[in-house]
């Protein structure tokens, strides 16, 4: 019986993290709960021992039930039956083990019948469950919505929606239309309020909607007539037992296909509208982005681990020219390099899951009381490393993510473009993670400004004064001189004055930050665990190389150097 929980020694090194005594005791505020719910931990050993009982549980399901049915619901995937979407059988099977272990709801308060676990160890369920399907994880992992709910939506609203989620309905953002897909602004559907009988009614089209037909869906409307820009738009809550909207089609996707993605016509659909209105794209959808953009990570970690053990595994059985194909440098090089790029994609995941952890601990406990100046502070603090660390997360994750199972596939030759080897499904199933919940390109827009005002260069100066220990510090010289060379890049950038140019560059510019980060965050696991030292060792290297060609490409730049790339 396999447990992609117990494993993977990786998931419970990051789940030990020194931090998360800081995060238990926030979430848990002084473990209140504990005469109330029987299943509430004492004190934090207890609350790690929960969260590791539950990681195995998920472990198991997914090694034992949602792996194997991975390629028979990449086969079938989900149809429309009298304008329901059916799941796949696989899925139902999946999704009915994950509910009845409990297992909707992870993050949710105790009073609505969830585990009032922190970020992490939801995140880290999150990277089993895609190791094991990608597809489903989109499905399972959806209640995201519900934190959404449980941040911004009134109590009678949490009463009534938050715990059927816990019970195991499931949920979906609306957000995106034919018209508006990275431009939210431009969204059109009509929200309407009817002062006859004091409701809210939808009308129009949303395409390219995950898991569509759940059963409670967030609604980004427009409800200001007339207008036509973000401050115009609110979010809703639509019932699926209202029976208001229409299932167009089920899209027939490159990767993911057991994820059913729709196309839906809302017709007068009865709607509840969520917080307050106009800040429908200014508050409630960037705070919902930006979860959904840290569950991608995960899926492209959880991708990623599935395409570097296809790759080790094949590389060690298959053999040519009288030796397993590992044995030689073409492809021992690029297993090296897929797990360091793996390792260090995994340690940002969890050191932004650790930030987001903290801030949205503070602010559910505002909540309840005033916040001390210096709680305020670390808030803000933390708040601002999330908001800086998750485009950088989301876009380098699912690049590596790319990359990984490019080369996993390069690895098994023929074999690997056929059907009957995993890799062939993996490979289209990571296509998508650069792609949805904001592009590549829309990370590096939201990043850049990590990089122009220094945010991102004092966290790095930080982590540089972290104690280390004396073996590790010629690797720390190597990022201090990476670093010199990555402010030097952006102050050439930066002095021109000229945001086309800087837009031009602004990729190499994260990117070379991110590389810089990523390295230190592998350098300091190293220093509590010396097993990462190989995957430090080989990224450091590889990171090196990197931001020297993007430096060299800036400073040998000029401004009349875009007129070319303009004319082709």
């Amino acid at each position: 019986m396999a447990n992609f929980f117990t494993d993977n020694s990786d998931l419970l090194f990051h789940l030990r993290h020194p931090l998360m005594k800081k995060i238990v005791a926030l979430k848990e505020r002084d473990f209140v709960d504990k005469d109330k719910f029987d299943y509430a931990p004492l004190d934090f050993e207890d609350a790690m021992d929960s969260y590791e009982k539950v990681l195995e549980i998920v472990g198991e399901i997914c090694g034992d039930i949602v792996a194997p049915n991975a390629e028979g619901v990449d086969a079938e995937g989900p149809k429309i039956v009298n304008n329901e979407v059916v799941y796949a059988k696989g899925t139902k099977e999946n999704l009915d083990a994950l509910v009845k272990a409990g297992l909707m709801g992870i993050t949710l308060p105790r009073q609505y019948g969830g585990l009032n676990f922190p970020i992490v160890p939801y995140i880290m369920a999150a990277d089993i469950v895609s190791r094991a399907d990608a597809g489903f994880v989109n499905i399972w992992g959806l209640q995201d919505c519900a934190e959404t709910i449980n941040e911004f939506a009134d109590d009678e609203q949490k009463e009534r929606y938050l715990p059927r989620i816990c019970n195991g309905e499931t949920a979906a953002m609306d957000l995106t239309e034919p018209d508006a897909g990275s431009d939210l602004q431009s969204v059109q559907l009509k929200a309407t309020y009817n002062e006859a009988d004091g409701k809210w009614y939808l009308n129009g089209v949303k395409r390219f909607i995950t898991n569509g037909d759940a059963h409670v869906s967030l609604v980004l409307a427009r409800s200001e007539q007339g207008t036509t820009d973000g401050r115009g738009l609110s979010m809703f809550i639509y019932d699926r037992n209202h029976k208001a909207v229409t299932i167009r089609r089920v899209e027939n996707k490159m990767g993911i296909k057991g994820s059913p993605t729709c196309e839906l016509v809302f017709k007068n659909a009865p709607a509840e509208l969520v917080g307050e209105r106009k800040m429908g794209l200014i508050r409630y959808v960037m705070a919902l982005m930006n979860g959904a953009r840290l569950g991608i990570g995960a899926q492209s970690v959880g991708i990623s681990e599935a395409a570097y053990r296809e790759a080790f595994v094949y590389a060690r059985e298959r053999k040519q020219f009288g030796k397993a194909i590992i044995e030689f440098p073409a492809v021992y090089e690029m297993l090296a390099l897929m797990k360091a790029k793996l390792d260090a994609s995994r340690t940002l995941l969890y050191e932004t899951a650790r930030y987001v952890d903290v801030y949205k601990s503070y602010m559910h406990l505002s909540e309840q009381r005033t916040l001390t100046k210096e709680e305020r502070d670390d808030m803000k603090t933390y708040q601002r490393l999330a908001d800086y660390f998750t485009p950088l997360l989301k876009g380098m994750a699912s690049e590596y993510c790319n990359q990984i199972a490019y080369d996993s596939l390069q690895i098994h030759g023929g074999s690997g473009f056929m059907k009957d080897y995993p890799i062939e499904r993996i490979y289209r199933d990571a296509r998508i993670t650069t792609i949805y919940e904001g592009t590549t390109q829309l990370q590096v827009v939201a990043a850049i400004r990590g990089v122009t005002n220094g945010a991102l260069l004092n966290r790095i100066r930080e982590f540089e004064n972290m104690p280390l220990q004396p073996e590790l510090h010629g690797y720390r010289r190597i990022l201090i001189g990476m670093t010199e060379e990555y402010e030097k890049a952006v102050k050439s950038v930066v002095d021109m004055h000229d945001n086309e140019y800087l837009d031009f560059h602004s990729r190499r510019l994260v990117e070379m930050a991110a590389h810089i980060i990523m390295g230190y965050l592998l350098l300091l696991d190293t220093e509590r665990d010396d097993k990462y030292r190989a995957s430090t060792e080989t990224f450091i290297r590889y990171a090196r190389a990197e931001n020297k060609s993007r430096a060299e490409f800036i400073s040998n730049f000029s401004i009349d150097d875009l007129g070319f790339y303009k004319a082709n």
